[in-house]
């Protein structure tokens, strides 16, 4: 199989893609992308730590010198949202903007919520046994997340329904040359979101609560306080970043399950397990597969020199099931320790909120087993068009 990310074929089963990338061109130019792909952990490991290359090249150059195309006017507004969040900026901004909000959104904090996120579980795996089955990744995988980071942020619950479409037109501008109708949707939804939490964000600042954003409004550290832009761009990637790849890692994670029952079996029988299952689950079949870098500097990679100006796709999901890092990583086995896989990514990029994740995805395999311990599997599940964010459709389950 070919290494085609538009391809269904490739996207319901890159693997064996992958195997061949890693041992015979493990440094490859695709010529469809105009991206180098990098298949091979050391290599991804290695260039996610690399000050070489950053998530943005703006901080050092223009689009004309790096070749690219200048944006179209129209994509102004989610531009605008985005590089206010820290995901897509480069030191020393991103360096600032990271320290004022982990003063915010701090390990206690995110602990703190544990409770909460129990409940909610409990409460959706509950009602997707009482009525005997239904699609798992609508009944419980979406709403949690969801639901969490509204009331870690402060959303009121009226309002919350707005968020999950808001998320996904967004995201959907991560995907490798997005159609125009969907840049025009994430533009809109982008929009819409940050007037929606600019209003709510000054409210806050005036009548602060018990929540993130006015967390957020409110951290000061040496003098120096998150703009309202800054503000607004953190709170989008938090509900964008932590959502998508939730929903994804649950799905995917089921999936997974039911296509080892053995090992499913094996969970079902030692729920103590489940800390190390949602680690393998997330190692196994990564929601986010690959991530993109922008070369600030010539670099050379497995003996071959990338210029500056590319554009590197480092294939997390093929890292993950490297030989040479994993021993028999085609093998789902729930108790693998160690487990260096590297799906929250790795250097200063590395996933402000995977601690938040952990405990969703725990407590998401927990209550599922407890409420339902008989659930099967309906019907094979289809994928989703995208790669860059890879997940199921659906995932019709019964008791």
């Amino acid at each position: 199989m070919v290494y085609d990310p538009w391809s269904p074929e490739f996207v319901a089963d890159p693997y064996p893609a992958f195997e061949w990338l890693r041992r015979e061109r493990p440094v490859y130019l695709d010529e469809a992308t105009g991206q180098w792909v990098i298949s091979r952990y050391e290599d991804v490991n290695a260039l996610l730590r690399d000050r070489r290359l950053g998530r943005t090249y703006l901080h050092v150059a223009g689009h004309e010198e790096f070749g690219q195309e200048p944006e179209a006017e129209f994509l102004k507004p989610f531009w605008d949202l985005i590089r206010a969040g820290m995901l897509d900026m480069e030191p020393p901004t991103h360096t600032r903007l990271r320290r004022l909000v982990s003063k915010a959104f701090t390990a206690r904090m995110v602990e703190g919520l544990r409770p909460m996120i129990r409940r909610l579980a409990g409460e959706l795996a509950g009602e997707l046994a009482a009525a005997g089955g239904g699609d798992l990744l609508a009944e419980v995988a979406e709403p949690l997340p969801v639901n969490v980071i509204a009331e870690m942020l402060g959303v009121p619950v009226e309002d919350r329904r707005l968020l999950r479409p808001w998320s996904a037109d967004i995201c959907g501008m991560y995907e490798l040359n997005p159609a125009e109708e969907v840049q025009r949707k994430a533009v809109r939804a982008a929009a819409e979101f940050s007037g929606y939490l600019r209003e709510l964000s000054r409210s806050r600042r005036d009548e602060p609560r018990d929540d993130l954003i006015s967390a957020l409004a409110q951290v000061v550290d040496d003098g120096d306080r998150l703009t309202e832009d800054e503000l607004i761009g953190t709170c989008v990637l938090l509900l964008n970043a932590g959502h998508e790849a939730t929903v994804n890692s649950t799905g995917n994670g089921w999936w997974a399950l039911f296509r080892h029952p053995e090992e499913l079996e094996r969970l079902r029988a030692d729920p103590s397990l489940v800390p190390t299952a949602v680690e393998e689950l997330l190692r196994y079949d990564t929601p986010a597969p690959m991530f993109e870098r922008w070369v600030l500097e010539d670099i050379t990679v497995g003996g071959v020199d990338i210029p500056r100006g590319a554009e590197v796709a480092l294939q997390f999901a093929s890292a993950n099931r490297d030989p040479e890092m994993f021993a028999d990583p085609d093998r789902l086995d729930l108790g693998r320790d160690p487990n260096p896989h590297i799906t929250f990514g790795l250097g200063i990029h590395y996933c402000l909120g995977a601690p938040l994740g952990r405990i969703e995805l725990a407590e998401s395999y927990g209550a599922v087993l407890r409420s339902a311990p008989d659930l099967r599997l309906v019907s094979e599940p289809k994928w989703k068009p995208g790669f860059v964010l890879r997940g199921l459709e659906a995932l019709y389950v019964e008791r």
